[in-house]
């Protein structure tokens, strides 16, 4: 099981720390830096920026938002990335959700897993560089009775095949991206219940594409923090279980509280999103299970993380990636270095 690091949004005042736990991680030998978007700071931009001043470590997109860009603009920002970075660029994508999609970019909210499928084939065929086309229900490419051509890439990346990743968090969207994706980026995976909410229906698209799990990259985002007092430690990540699974959609589509439902929490889940949604966002942080939160992150010392990632190897996960809590810099380097510790201890590194 591989390492990576995720840096979340950027623009909130810590982008010069961002930088330097990036560039740790680099040192540190971790697979993937991960960056993402939502109405704020761009993907693309911060990952040319880490990219340009790290070495080693791949830069990926988690996510680049489907409604934000053409599938063809999509291409040609990944294969400028991974030109830039020299072959080290792994593209990321989602559809974002309803508020995002329809709020900010103008684009409706239906029919994702069509257009999610449409836009990889999009994608696939520009990167390969022969002439574009495509007749689907979004894109027609090029635009029938105009002055419009096939044409194909200029830019030539570095490697040939460069790893498309999709955000999955719904049965159907897992099944989908087990078959059109090489990797699925997931949150709030517990390994507890990684069978049942996520596993067996990436098996399900895997085996539609005539392919198994091997060689698919499970790429969970999961917080950490260190300490001994393993409920504290779980107290800081409330406001934030509770804005995924209370505030993130619409309260009929909050993929989210779904997946919390199908983990065992329908009551709570629904408690929460009440809550949220009407404003008592305390109120909504108190009613999450210590139980969802110290299931879907690494919480204690070294040597209980260490356990913890054990039982994210066995559950599938092939890279787990880390967002180490910390107010300071050193707090989140710290971190950094006690995830190779536990990965180490864990005879997993």
């Amino acid at each position: 099981m591989r390492l990576g690091i995720n840096l979340g949004y950027w623009g909130a005042g810590m982008d010069a720390d961002n930088l330097a736990v990036a560039r740790e991680a680099d040192r540190l030998g971790y697979s993937v830096c991960w960056a993402a978007e939502a109405y704020g700071s761009d993907a693309a931009t911060v990952l040319a920026w880490v990219a340009a001043q790290t070495e080693r470590i791949d830069v990926g997109s988690a996510i680049f938002q489907i409604p934000a860009r053409t599938p063809a603009m999509t291409a040609m920002t990944a294969a400028t990335l991974d030109t830039l970075s020299g072959g080290r660029f792994r593209l990321g994508l989602g559809v974002s959700g309803p508020q995002v999609s329809e709020g900010w970019y103008g684009t409706r909210f239906d029919k994702p897993l069509a257009r999610t499928r449409e836009y990889v084939e999009i994608i696939r065929k520009a990167m390969s560089r022969e002439r574009l086309t495509h007749e689907g229900q979004n894109w027609t490419l090029p635009l029938p009775d105009g002055p419009g051509k096939p044409l194909k890439l200029t830019v030539h990346p570095v490697r040939e095949y460069i790893p498309l990743y999709i955000a999955a968090i719904g049965p159907k969207n897992l099944e989908q991206t087990g078959e059109i994706a090489d990797g699925a980026l997931v949150l709030f995976y517990a390994p507890e219940h990684a069978e049942a909410t996520t596993l067996s229906s990436l098996r399900t698209g895997r085996e539609k594409a005539g392919k198994d799990l091997e060689g698919f990259d499970v790429v969970p985002t999961v917080p950490m923090a260190l300490g001994d007092d393993v409920r504290a430690l779980a107290d800081q990540f409330r406001p934030y279980t509770a804005l995924y699974v209370g505030g993130m959609g619409s309260a009929k589509q909050n993929f989210y509280n779904k997946l919390a439902q199908r983990m065992g929490y329908e009551k709570e889940a629904a408690e929460i999103q009440e809550k949220y949604l009407a404003g008592d966002k305390e109120g909504a942080a108190a009613a999450v299970p210590h139980e969802l939160i110290d299931s879907t992150s690494l919480l204690g010392p070294v040597e209980r993380i260490a356990d913890r990632m054990q039982a994210y190897a066995g559950a599938g996960v092939t890279t787990l990636s880390l967002t180490p809590s910390g107010f300071t810099l050193e707090e989140r380097l710290a971190g950094l270095r006690a995830g190779v510790e536990a990965l180490e201890r864990a005879g997993l590194a």
